[in-house]
């Protein structure tokens, strides 16, 4: 018996599932693959997680754009798995299910008054300004004083958003909704919290540097927070990018006062953990840290000793967070499927049969996008070795006709939108943009870009 073409569905059209995509359809087998994607338009967090006024950053699109324009992948966006679509149906079309849904959510910070209203979590805050389809076009930017927690890059880019001026993101494909509202926003000082040392910080040495480039925003540092123990000067001669990062702030604190002349301004404090947010009738007003001090192997242990800041908003960017699926297992702890190298597992720790998962998702958020291609290739290495493995077993699907599993989203009433549809969003967004010397202006909301993907009515901008 000749063995059929393996039929391998991918959920999450971000760089995780293009990627695993793309490396399952260069291996020796011979497979058919369907990237499933929950919002009209594919590329994840590259398209809705990346800061407008980054497009080095953004230019990955134009290498996961290639991988579909090939056309041996076939993208259904506008599918979102565990409504319109369940394990046990893709079971019925697909001998393997790889997922690749990525974190999205923002991990949880378990201190007094997070709750508060003006208290946010930076991922929400960056689909708003990334004009993600699903978040409200508004935003309530009142604050004169700002509180960022957190010591990555995403906590720079919601540093970097607030504090800049609006006319500066003009040039980027910044929605017209965020231009409006951060050009009426009164904040003059933006302080970014991190409770450990600057050797300790998770900056990226380009993202550091480029903040203090800013047009009219100073950076401040301040020299009592630069402490340095054995496991940061360890952490300096064994990283080039430790070393990078602590050279740009220690450069900082040579500025003199009187060069700090600009009418916006973002504070980088090291060793200061946030203990409490402070409210008053409900709001924000202020924001509690106790200062840390080095432990001498990188860690950093609070000294009791408290300091209160007035703010009027708080921004907590202390990480991703996965979001469970419907009947997979979930880790509630680290925020991701539990899976053994990209097998995912079950309560026992067994295997589930044709049931795999790559990303975030899988590993947790840590890493950058280019650190995914590795763990695609460790996940769609061991699926191949499955196949082997099973062999003529292993192809379970018991419907094996690439059209049938369309036919059978339309009795669910999902409207997929195929790489086609996409190319017909992404030249009218380009042609929105056109005019205003722009590459594009996102195409808000869903309902205009299904529209505009599924060839109807193409709705006034």
């Amino acid at each position: 018996m000749s063995t059929p073409t393996l039929r391998v569905a991918v959920v999450g059209a971000g760089p995780a599932g293009i990627y695993a995509a793309d490396i399952l359809a260069k291996t020796d087998l011979d497979v058919s693959i369907d990237l499933f994607e929950r919002l009209p338009a594919p590329f994840g967090l590259v398209r809705y997680g990346v800061a407008p006024d980054h497009p080095r950053i953004k230019q990955i699109i134009v290498a996961l754009h290639k991988v579909l324009d090939r056309g041996d992948i076939r993208l259904l966006a506008n599918v979102d798995y565990g409504t319109d679509v369940k394990l046990d149906d893709l079971r019925q079309f697909y001998d393997a299910v790889i997922f690749s849904t990525g974190s999205i959510r923002d991990a949880a910070l378990p201190i007094p008054g997070i709750d508060l209203d003006g208290s946010y979590g930076a991922a929400d805050f960056v689909s708003w300004y990334d004009g993600h389809p699903d978040v409200p076009r508004t935003w309530p930017l009142h604050a004169q004083q700002v509180a960022v927690l957190g010591a990555g890059n995403v906590a720079l880019d919601v540093a970097r958003i607030l504090a800049k001026h609006a006319d500066d993101l003009l040039p980027t494909e910044v929605p017209a909704n965020v231009y409006d509202l951060l050009k009426a926003s009164p904040v003059t000082d933006v302080h970014v919290f991190a409770r450990r040392g600057p050797a300790q910080a998770k900056f990226s040495p380009l993202e550091l540097r480029e903040l203090g480039h800013v047009p009219d925003v100073d950076v401040v540092v301040y020299p009592e927070d630069f402490e340095f123990d054995d496991g940061s000067m360890a952490a300096i001669h064994s990283s080039n990018q430790t070393k990078q990062v602590v050279k740009t702030l220690t450069d900082w604190t040579l500025k003199e006062p009187e060069d700090l002349t600009a009418s916006r301004r973002i504070h980088l404090h090291f060793l200061h953990k946030p203990v409490e947010v402070l409210g008053e009738d409900g709001k924000v007003v202020g924001l509690r840290t106790e200062r840390t001090a080095l432990n001498g192997d990188g860690n950093a242990t609070g000294t009791g000793q408290t300091q209160d800041w007035p703010v009027q908003a708080v921004y907590r960017a202390v990480g991703y967070f996965g979001s469970p699926l419907v009947d997979i297992p979930f880790d509630d702890v680290a925020g991701v499927i539990p899976n053994r190298e990209g097998r995912v597992i079950d309560v026992d720790g067994e295997p589930i049969p044709g049931v795999y998962a790559t990303g975030w998702i899988k590993r947790g958020p840590v890493g950058l996008i280019g650190h995914t291609k590795s763990d695609a290739s460790e996940t769609i290495r061991h699926l191949g070795e499955d196949v082997a493995e099973g062999g003529q077993e292993f192809y379970t699907a018991a419907e094996r006709d690439p059209q049938a599993v369309l036919e059978f989203l339309r009795t669910r009433g999902a409207e997929p939108v195929e790489w086609s549809g996409w190319q017909l969003l992404d030249a009218y967004e380009r042609a929105l943009g056109e005019p205003h010397g722009r590459e594009r202006i996102k195409l808000v909301p869903r309902e205009d870009m299904i529209a505009v993907a599924l060839g109807r009515e193409v709705p006034r901008a």
